[in-house]
């Protein structure tokens, strides 16, 4: 559920259950969370990016597993699936950046901007999708956001679940950059190959605030 390839000294690790939105699953956390230890232990590694295969980045949790009365139940999922992601993205000394390739909602959205650089196709929406279903946002969305665009629009997208694109996030402050459809994932390469020749260990290091 995750492919890794490593070139040039970049690791891309793709979600990848395009016939589920990559909407996550016990099994494909814990995947990343192999692939993100596997990154961090690798010297050849020196730049991580987190992307998905399709048109979406990621829907969030799998309901059917969330609500399912032989499955973990949320706040294992939390505790057990997703904080070990977010805690893996902000500890590795590596940089990540996140290449949104389309919907990132819920906890997906969390993901995403939970790593340090993070960037958008231009037909990319990012959706805070939590109240949708009378959850408090979870995967570390309540520390991030807020610290990204400020309180004020951040408790409201978490309120209102409104839907973001790719051009509103970079104009508040939310991602770095947009790229077109097309040029997407040649810039996305070019980017992290252009700082994976950087002295990583210091842009890993600044990660630390």
């Amino acid at each position: 559920m995750i492919k890794t390839k490593i070139k040039n000294q970049v690791a891309i690790l793709t979600l990848n259950r395009p016939e589920k939105y990559h909407s996550f699953i016990k099994d494909m956390a814990i995947d990343l969370q192999d692939a993100l230890d596997q990154c961090e232990s690798d010297n050849n590694v020196r730049y991580i990016i987190i992307t998905a295969s399709g048109k979406a980045f990621c829907a969030g949790q799998d309901l059917s597993e969330a609500i399912d009365p032989d499955g973990p139940g949320l706040t294992k999922i939390v505790e057990k699936h997703y904080n070990p992601i977010i805690r893996k993205i902000r500890s590795i000394e590596k940089p990540i950046l996140a290449a949104v390739n389309g919907v990132a909602a819920g906890a997906g959205a969390s993901i995403a901007l939970c790593c340090d650089i993070v960037i958008a196709k231009k037909s990319a929406v990012f959706v805070q999708a939590f109240s949708k279903i009378g959850l408090v946002p979870d995967s570390a969305g309540t520390f991030f956001l807020p610290r990204l665009i400020g309180l004020q629009r951040a408790t409201a997208l978490m309120m209102t679940a409104d839907p973001i694109s790719a051009e509103e996030a970079k104009e508040i402050g939310m991602i770095y950059k947009v790229f077109n459809d097309d040029e997407f994932e040649i810039e996305a390469i070019k980017l992290a190959e252009k700082l994976a020749q950087m002295p990583t260990k210091g842009l890993g290091l600044t990660k630390n605030f």
